[in-house]
């Protein structure tokens, strides 16, 4: 009988569906880069999402964030999140969380009912945590390494923490993971030198680093190279 998800069935396997259907992934930050981690992973099939974000859309997301439009300005990302998961798929289970995820709120999730964690937020404390997190609990998870200040998109790359290079975000998250012992993460990363952004009036809600610059076609394909990893790793 087919389904919204038939045309996926014919390359994934039934037994692959029903894997998808049964797991239940936890995306952090659903903004650029998870927004379309999201997407792809509801379309793919998936049966259970965490969308854990406290921001609202506001009107400077519109230019790279799949649930930013001029009618949503003002709303809960979740919450619009939410709304469109279930237009794709009404069985998906969706849990939301309008929460800034930090150490000092890490209690707050239990990762062990997790089949997979996706790292889409831009605070190096908050992604160490997540890691942390994720490995005390033995719950897979891929986090997105720099995706501001970039304009090619096909330099993005899958690769382990400690293989990465040139990306400074990287080079700082090998070297805090180095102190805690952690052996291995998978990431996505790009070699692509960062451009300097010009001088912005906005300010990221909860860090005083210069605003980076953003286009719709950066953030949209590292989300969707996360999306495809986490599908190939919950249907092994």
């Amino acid at each position: 009988m087919l389904n919204q998800f038939s045309r996926t069935e014919l390359l994934l396997g039934k037994t692959a569906m029903e894997k998808l259907a049964s797991s239940r992934v936890a995306v952090f930050g659903i903004g650029g880069v998870g927004g379309y981690t999201v997407e792809a992973l509801v379309r793919s099939g998936l049966g259970a999402v965490d969308l854990i974000d406290d921001d609202k859309v506001c009107l400077t997301n519109i230019n790279r964030q799949i649930y930013a439009t001029r009618k949503t300005v003002g709303k809960y990302k979740v919450d619009v999140a939410e709304e469109r998961i279930k237009e794709i798929n009404p069985n998906a289970i969706v849990r939301t969380y309008k929460t800034f995820y930090t150490p000092e709120t890490a209690g707050e999730f239990d990762f062990s009912q997790y089949d997979y964690v996706v790292d889409a937020i831009d605070t190096v404390t908050g992604k160490i945590a997540l890691v942390m997190q994720a490995q005390a609990a033995g719950t897979p998870i891929i986090s997105s390494m720099g995706a501001g200040n970039k304009l090619n998109p096909t330099a993005f790359e899958v690769a382990d923490i400690f293989e990465t290079s040139v990306c400074p975000l990287a080079k700082v998250m090998r070297r805090e993971l180095s102190k805690r012992g952690v052996k291995a993460l998978k990431v996505v990363y790009s070699k692509e030198p960062p451009l300097t952004p010009s001088e912005s009036d906005e300010q990221g809600a909860h860090t005083k680093r210069k605003t980076p610059g953003s286009t719709a076609f950066v953030p949209s394909v590292v989300g969707l190279i996360i999306a495809g990893e986490a599908i190939k790793d919950l249907i092994k």
